[in-house]
């Protein structure tokens, strides 16, 4: 039997970065590990994607980092989400939820 396909959907990884860090700042790994525990393990996010995405936010101003100690004594950069990124946040949660009904719609259509 083929193995799920577990990548992040193309386009909502920027999202996923944004919902995880409104949940509170954290670290490249930290937004990783969480994203794959709050979608059971449907979603991996690959660590070259994520360190290009978190550079792209930072860029745009969605994102603030900063490095700090980490509770096991590594430096880490801590992300945190700015009020612009929060904003983009519900600009891109709004455009993935007409999208998801949209599909939803086509998937129950019968002939």
């Amino acid at each position: 039997m083929e193995e799920p396909n577990t990548d992040v959907i193309q386009g909502t990884l920027d999202m996923l970065i944004l919902k995880t860090l409104s949940l509170e700042p954290m670290h490249g790994f930290g937004i990783a590990r969480r994203v794959e525990q709050i979608s059971r393990g449907v979603f991996k996010v690959n660590p070259g994607s994520l360190l290009t995405a978190l550079q792209r936010l930072e860029r745009a101003g969605w994102l603030d980092a900063e490095w700090r100690q980490t509770e096991n004594s590594r430096r880490a950069k801590i992300y945190a989400l700015t009020r612009a990124g929060r904003k983009q946040l519900e600009v891109e949660t709004a455009d993935w939820t007409r999208r998801a009904s949209a599909i939803a719609r086509l998937l129950k259509a019968e002939g």
